[in-house]
């Protein structure tokens, strides 16, 4: 879709395909949403958590943010509408999981490389200055690594990041620790199609199986 038209077109679309052929199931979603899963994302238009996941709607509480980023509880600000929302899935929709999903090719990461692009950019230079000092400690570690992988393994390296930044909040680390809210990591690799899971225990991203 290019333009406002073509997203009027496709609501009549969605309307006759899917909201009249399933009106009973869209019936009852008017009632209240019961979503078990939370998904934090990046914003990038490429990275709609619910397509790739092959979710219907209602399935996922979905919060986005620039490279998937959260700010820790010491560095949130006064009005922050990424932590208000994952306080209230938490909090009020009891989710039983929370994904934290990062991507290739993000826009965000590459920011922080290449930071004269933001110079202007007042908002988005301050949020993905979060994850500078990450980026900074992949380029320590891997000095003779090409801008590529430095900016691969920094965007696999901030959701990580983002996820310890998650256990700031004590209402997130308390439910996690007593066995009732579990916290995951994915990568979607958009260049070769596959999707990544952090596995904690041999540290690495592992492609789920096809």
């Amino acid at each position: 879709m290019t333009n406002f038209h073509d997203l009027v077109g496709g609501f009549r679309y969605f309307r006759e395909e899917y909201f009249l052929k399933e009106k009973e199931f869209f019936e009852q979603l008017a009632q209240g949403q019961n979503p078990k899963t939370m998904v934090i994302a990046c914003c990038d238009s490429r990275t709609d958590p619910a397509i790739l996941l092959g979710c219907k709607p209602g399935d996922l509480f979905v919060v986005r943010s620039i490279a998937a980023l959260i700010a820790p509880e010491s560095k949130a600000g006064v009005y922050d509408a990424v932590v208000a929302a994952i306080e209230y899935g938490v909090k009020h929709l009891l989710v039983h999981d929370i994904v934290v999903m990062g991507h290739s090719n993000c826009g965000g990461i590459q920011g922080i490389f290449n930071p004269e692009k933001l110079a202007s950019d007042q908002y988005v230079a301050r949020w993905v200055s979060l994850a500078c000092p990450v980026a900074k400690e992949v380029v320590r570690e891997n000095p003779e690594a090409t801008l590529e992988e430095k900016l691969r393994m920094s965007e696999e390296a901030g959701v990580l990041f983002s996820m310890e930044n998650l256990l700031s909040y004590s209402w997130v680390a308390e439910p996690v620790k007593a066995g009732k809210l579990s916290v995951h990591a994915l990568y979607w690799d958009m260049n070769a199609g596959h999707l990544l899971i952090w596995n904690s225990q041999k540290e690495d991203f592992e492609v789920l199986a096809h």
